[in-house]
């Protein structure tokens, strides 16, 4: 995974794609506003393989996500071992 933050955005590069989040930073927080996979991705697991970079990074760098789109919170809910990241 890479932080692209000419973009803003978190990228990871998979079988030719790119899957990636949209990010905006706040005083106290990284807000995932968006997340995406290329079409002959989507279903595989790609973005969920996304968010969990994101969250793995965010703990070891000790920041605090705040997931604003539906496929971010989802995936939070559905991996409460990283509620520790959510501000």
């Amino acid at each position: 995974m890479r932080d692209n933050t000419q973009a803003s955005r978190f990228e990871l590069e998979i079988e030719g794609g790119i899957v990636f989040a949209n990010y905006r930073r706040s005083s106290s927080a990284v807000l995932i506003t968006h997340v995406e996979a290329p079409m002959h991705l989507r279903g595989t697991g790609a973005a969920s393989r996304l968010m969990q970079e994101v969250a793995d990074d965010a703990r070891a760098h000790n920041v605090k996500l705040t997931p604003l789109c539906s496929f971010a919170a989802a995936w939070f809910r559905r991996h409460r071992d990283y509620a520790d990241v959510l501000a």
